[in-house]
């Protein structure tokens, strides 16, 4: 697939894909908001479970899950994001790595026992609904899909914002259009997605299993690398994040959606 057939959202990671890692990695925020999300997927996929990941990026959580006896086929519309992966997975058993966008998955075959799309990769697709009615396909009955997206209430980001005075990006996620985002030197554009966007497109083939705020009082990667010096007040901040995670979703940087897949046919 050369760059001119990529979307321009994977175009800007593929450019960014070898230095991602070290950008991203070291920042306490993403990795408090990873383990919140880490949480939610081990409770939902058990041991021995065949999973789907939408938009893995480098693969770290493919990784994770590979750890804790869990098989992952790990997928990105960034090919250079798919072997930055491949490269950490190796020859490891039960771990792949294969260029797909999110909104077209018909290259993956088999069915999963659970699915998830971690930190706003959805956020790229402008219209869920192809990605619902592929994850249909490939879910069995009863097993979990976890979507994590950008929430489109963040305070979090707009304090941020607004002390580093950065006027237009303190009210954007609340725009119900595409935004535009740029990243390695390229243009692309993002969506907020509302709570009704994401549960439309998982309908009818999902149950809503409910969701929770990733990211309340936790702050959004913004806020780096000041946050990562204040690592005793990141760290109530994630206490608090854990107890208002539910009734406070709303307000995340991400927000969780958990849906099982009932019994409706593809």
């Amino acid at each position: 697939m050369g760059a001119a057939d990529l979307s321009p959202a994977a175009r800007a990671f593929d450019a960014v894909a070898d230095a991602f890692d070290a950008r991203f990695t070291p920042w306490l925020s993403v990795a408090a908001q990873r383990r919140a999300v880490r949480d939610e997927l081990l409770a939902a996929f058990p041991r021995g479970a065949r999973l789907l990941e939408i938009g893995g990026g480098t693969g770290d959580d493919a990784l994770w899950l590979a750890d804790r006896d869990r098989e992952v086929v790990m997928t990105d519309a960034s090919p250079a994001m798919v072997r930055a992966a491949a490269a950490k997975f190796g020859s490891r058993p039960g771990l792949s790595a294969q260029v797909a966008a999110a909104e077209d998955l018909t290259a993956i075959q088999g069915r999963f026992d659970g699915a998830w799309s971690n930190f706003a990769g959805l956020n790229c697709v402008a219209n869920l609904s192809p990605v619902g009615k592929q994850l249909a396909r490939l879910v069995r009955p009863g097993a979990s899909a976890i979507l994590v997206v950008f929430g489109s209430c963040c305070v979090g980001e707009m304090v941020v914002e607004g002390v580093r005075e950065h006027p237009r990006n303190v009210f954007r996620r609340f725009a119900r259009g595409p935004v535009a985002a740029r990243l390695g030197g390229n243009d692309f554009t993002v969506r907020y997605h509302r709570a009704r966007d994401v549960r439309q497109a998982m309908a009818p083939w999902f149950d809503d299993a409910g969701r929770r705020g990733i990211g309340i009082f936790v702050p959004p990667s913004a806020a780096e690398p000041w946050i990562s010096r204040h690592p005793r007040f990141l760290s109530v901040l994630e206490a608090i994040d854990e107890a208002s995670a539910r009734p406070l979703a709303m307000f995340g940087d991400h927000i969780l959606y958990r849906f099982v897949r009932n019994a409706v046919p593809a």
